[in-house]
């Protein structure tokens, strides 16, 4: 596999990871005097913060991954190669491809997260997450089969079982599936199968005393509370010990049986493998100056939720606005850098957090105001079709959350024959 090769001899800038941050830091430097490669195992660009409506038979997978390439078209400088990187060596600035080395005078690290499951027993094995589109795909399956098993068991403990789904961690991806898989559950799913006689049982196991800790405390209650009108069962303090095919086992020793456990209890940094040790911060984060610089060198960048970068004493917490802005940054301080200048320190304007809940509820805290309801489910939705890629995707995805949220029905209910189901 031979990379795309610059046209002239100039510095060349390598980003690895097509996510928010690097997707954003190639688009900003299209222009500049050098020429940039974009490197990602996919051809596509996944818009995390929607793969639960994936999931949960909401979204077509196709609406939330954007093509690279189409969005870099136009973009002299700036080419894509579809490759998975084994290793960066600082020293000589060089990208192990496996089958090729790619050089670069700048780098961006990009790469995201990968999910922490804090040493729990069976969490690999068994349990379900979502951070690509495939993983949202195989929890849709197999929610599913789940149904259509349940549909004609004789067992009652053994459909109980398949009908019961099991969401570990509160915060924004847990409270936001625990949402849409409840009324997945109560609206199409008992239309569809007659011969169920209970639509189900979604539990929200959260390990701390209060769900959606990010928000103020009464943000959270509000969750709670809509979340139990829904009919989801929320355990607050509450920590998973180890999951099974069979069941989650809890730290006061109560065994739940499911067929379905979803980890939604946090992430960890994923950062390439290094040839030279970097100095880490917490979860794995790669230590930067203020400038998004990594400490030990003046040529490499990290954004997103591979970098730890504080702000006002507080570690940023690794949003999508976030990344977008780290973006930016990252492609002015390196055009600054190009023109003999010196990076210039970043900043993070919060323009706030929104969140949804379901049942036409979310919460939200902007500009200092915090407040729950139908108007923060609206804002959610429409920044969220703001940032989606693509002016198809967008009408899509608004004429989808119509049928899904005016009619109460989701049309994708067929499983896929492509992926494979956990168990």
């Amino acid at each position: 596999m031979a990379p795309p090769s610059p046209s002239t001899q100039r510095d060349r800038i390598v980003i690895i990871g097509a996510g928010f941050g690097g997707f954003q830091a190639a688009q900003s430097l299209a222009g500049a005097t050098a020429d940039v490669l974009l490197i990602d195992r996919n051809n596509y660009h996944t818009f995390v913060p929607l793969l639960y409506q994936v999931a949960t038979a909401q979204l077509e997978p196709s609406l939330v991954a954007y093509p690279v390439r189409t969005k870099l078209r136009g973009m002299r400088n700036v080419r894509f190669l579809q490759a998975e990187v084994k290793r960066v060596d600082f020293h000589h600035k060089l990208v192990d491809l496996g089958d090729n080395l790619i050089p670069y005078d700048y780098l961006v690290v990009a790469t995201g997260a990968a999910v922490h499951d804090y040493g729990v027993p069976g969490v690999a094995a068994h349990a379900f997450t979502l951070q690509s589109l495939r993983e949202a795909l195989e929890l849709r399956n197999h929610v599913l089969q789940c149904c259509e098993q349940a549909a004609f068991i004789t067992d009652d403990r053994e459909r109980q079982r398949l009908m019961t789904f099991a969401i570990v961690g509160g915060g924004a991806t847990g409270v936001e599936l625990a949402g849409a898989l409840a009324e997945w559950l109560r609206g199409a799913v008992r239309r569809d199968f007659s011969e169920l006689s209970d639509w189900g049982r979604v539990m929200l196991l959260q390990a701390g005393s209060s769900l959606l800790p990010e928000f103020p405390q009464r943000l959270g209650n509000y969750t709670h509370r809509q979340l139990e009108q829904l009919g989801v069962q929320v355990s607050l303090n509450t920590k998973v010990t180890a999951c099974s095919e069979q069941d989650v086992k809890l730290s006061d020793q109560e065994a739940i049986a499911t067929a379905t456990v979803v980890w939604a209890a946090g992430v960890t940094a994923n950062p390439p493998t290094l040839a030279q040790p970097s100095h880490q911060k917490a979860k794995g984060k790669l230590a930067l100056r203020e400038t998004l610089q990594l400490v030990e060198h003046d040529n490499v960048y990290a954004i997103g939720d591979v970098a730890y970068f504080e702000q006002s004493g507080e570690p940023l917490s690794g949003v999508a606005p976030e990344a977008l802005q780290q973006g930016v940054a990252v492609a002015r301080n390196l055009r600054r850098q190009l023109a003999g200048d010196s990076p210039r320190p970043f900043r993070y304007l919060n323009k706030g957090r929104l969140a949804i809940i379901g049942g036409y509820g979310g919460v939200g805290s902007v500009l200092g105001v915090n407040f729950g309801g139908w108007l923060p489910w609206l804002m959610w939705l429409l920044v969220h079709v703001v940032y989606l890629p693509g002016y198809r995707s967008r009408l899509l995805v608004l004429l989808t959350w119509v049928q899904n949220y005016v009619m109460g029905d989701r049309a994708l209910r067929q499983l896929s024959a492509h992926t494979d189901a956990k168990h």
